[in-house]
């Protein structure tokens, strides 16, 4: 395919370009299109730079060539009407989004043959200091331990933090929300918010290993746990440093892929 604007200037204070966009999301595929794959795709379409002015495109653009798969499904802000999603399945499809203006990826936590029952269960975790959503993730996952589930950690690429769980595809999306109420409820955070409105058909979740459109191209990345640390920098993780670190360490999110766990235990933490 043909890129346009390669050399455009996306972020000054690295000298980075469209085309280190191109090139950082042709390099990390491997690791990015199993979690995109089937999941529809709404595209955050910047006019010409990150932080400049976008707008939400749900409907596949007619300019994408026929390997780039569609998911129709209704929409509720449409009375019922039919958007037809593109999917993200392979690396011509998502180097085509970013050719249309794609900056960061925001799929569904569910796939196109099951959009009622998302693959896991997400804590958005906000504060206005990193050490406060640090603080928070960990008590996220000290409740989920005494579940006995299974949970993964990733920056947001901002001050926050996401905490995924992933979980069968037999609980409906209401189910995987009032989970998620349940365990914030418990927590009662001060410094940090707890956002679960993400949970739901529709909703637009950021992918991991997106590039944000941010200042210093910040990576939505998959942490260790042990990486969770008070003096933990988000920033030191962005579109120069995450293609290496991936060699490294390869996909700490990989086990999202292939989620078996149950809700059905929330119970016991609503009962105590």
């Amino acid at each position: 395919m043909q890129f346009t604007h390669l050399d455009r200037i996306y972020w000054p204070e690295l000298g980075a370009t469209k085309r280190d966009l191109v090139e950082y999301y042709r390099a990390l595929a491997p690791v990015i299109l199993p979690h995109l794959e089937d999941r529809p795709f709404t595209l955050k379409q910047h006019y010409t730079v990150p932080r400049g002015p976008y707008r939400y495109v749900k409907d596949a653009p007619p300019e994408l060539p026929p390997v780039v798969k569609r998911c129709p499904q209704p929409a509720k802000s449409r009375g019922g009407a039919i958007v037809e999603y593109a999917m993200v399945n392979n690396l011509t499809s998502l180097l085509w989004m970013v050719e249309l203006g794609a900056v960061d990826l925001h799929v569904w936590p569910s796939r196109c043959d099951k959009p009622e029952s998302p693959d896991y269960v997400l804590f958005d975790i906000d504060a206005a200091r990193t050490r406060d959503a640090v603080d928070a993730a960990r008590r996220v996952k000290e409740a989920l331990d005494v579940l006995e589930l299974e949970s993964y950690v990733r920056t947001s690429g901002g001050e926050g933090l996401h905490v995924l769980v992933p979980i069968a595809r037999r609980h409906t999306n209401e189910e995987a929300r009032a989970f998620a109420n349940v365990v914030a409820g418990a927590l009662r955070l001060d410094a940090a918010k707890i956002d679960t409105k993400m949970i739901g058909r529709g909703q637009q979740v950021v992918a991991g290993y997106s590039v944000r459109p941010l200042p210093g191209a910040p990576v939505a990345t998959p942490l260790r746990w042990e990486e969770l640390e008070p003096a933990l920098d988000p920033r030191a993780f962005d579109l120069r440093t995450v293609p290496a670190r991936v060699a490294e360490v390869g996909d700490l999110h990989e086990p999202l892929l292939h989620g078996r766990q149950s809700l059905a235990i929330r119970t016991r933490l609503r009962d105590n």
